[in-house]
């Protein structure tokens, strides 16, 4: 028997036919699905310090269970310092198990974690059916050693769904367990 996530298998349970009970799909292959995760961080003091892409890139790996790769600035900015091909960030994107895996460990470990926490905001979706997150602080996950944490630093998650409309998104995510505010 192979290993299934817990949420995928609630989401082909209880998801599916919530979603389809909600909006009226007439075929199971309609019903909006979560396609990737990208967990994204910029480090802007990368510019004087190479050393803090390396530590971005070893958090982040611990965070998503996947290496993270670093990413790389485009363009030349006189004013702050910034040459093309300049490492400037970290970037890791999970799908299918591992994209399960985070999710789950997120909504179940993180989230309750963070301080004063009333609920995400619904705010962040762009229209598409995808949804942005910013996490402030990375020692929200249960993975990061407060102790070894050289800077607190804050990542945006983006959460990419085959929904077209931002209410069918919002209804997928709070059905895999999102945490969104009541307003």
């Amino acid at each position: 028997m192979t290993y299934i996530p817990r949420l995928k298998q609630e989401y082909k349970d209880k998801v599916v036919s919530a979603l389809t009970e909600e909006f009226g799909y007439k075929n199971v292959m309609q019903v909006p699905k979560l396609e990737k995760i990208v967990i994204s961080r910029g480090v802007g003091d990368a510019v004087a310090d190479k050393k803090l892409i390396d530590y971005a890139i070893d958090e982040m790996t611990k965070i998503s269970g996947q290496l993270a790769v670093s990413t790389i600035s485009k363009k030349d900015v006189a004013s702050f310092k910034l040459r093309k091909g300049m490492p400037i960030g970290a970037k890791v994107t999970l799908r299918g198990e591992r994209m399960y895996e985070f999710l789950d460990r997120l909504v179940t470990a993180a989230l309750p974690r963070v301080r004063d926490f009333s609920g995400i905001k619904a705010t962040g979706f762009d229209g598409r059916g995808n949804y942005n997150l910013g996490v402030t602080e990375q020692i929200i996950f249960p993975e990061i050693n407060i102790d070894k944490v050289n800077k607190i630093n804050g990542m945006d998650i983006t959460f990419v769904t085959s929904a077209q409309t931002d209410k069918e998104a919002k209804s997928l995510l709070t059905e895999l367990g999102l945490p969104f505010k009541k307003n």
